[in-house]
């Protein structure tokens, strides 16, 4: 993987996997890169999760594990939305690490 990413003509830094190197460059134009990358075509369900994902981040500091992220989106978003197999149909290459890289967090602690 490119250890840059080019989002608007600009350049971001990643680190080997594909992650932001710095948190703080996000714009949203970013996911929609590494969506690309994926083969992915962003929808508003993804950007729930997305903007999920940074809010939590914002408060805790810290990337949730997929078992953590479904239950805090089972709580804010709705049983329906809090489930695996919804954030896998989304996120299909691991909903906690691929939104997290989309999202320009670093990676979940515990995710291999």
């Amino acid at each position: 993987m490119a250890d840059t990413i080019e989002v608007d003509g600009k350049e971001f830094a990643v680190d080997e996997e594909g992650y932001l190197s710095n948190l703080n460059d996000w714009v949203p134009g970013v996911a929609g890169v590494m969506a690309k990358q994926d083969n992915l075509e962003l929808t508003d369900e993804h950007w729930d999760i997305i903007n999920f994902l940074r809010e939590y981040y914002e408060e805790y500091q810290i990337a949730p594990a997929v078992r953590v992220l479904t239950k805090a989106v089972g709580k804010k978003l709705g049983k329906e939305k809090g489930n695996s197999k919804y954030l896998y149909s989304l996120f299909p290459y691991g909903p906690a690490k691929q939104a997290c890289r989309f999202a320009g967090l670093p990676k979940p602690t515990g995710c291999v």
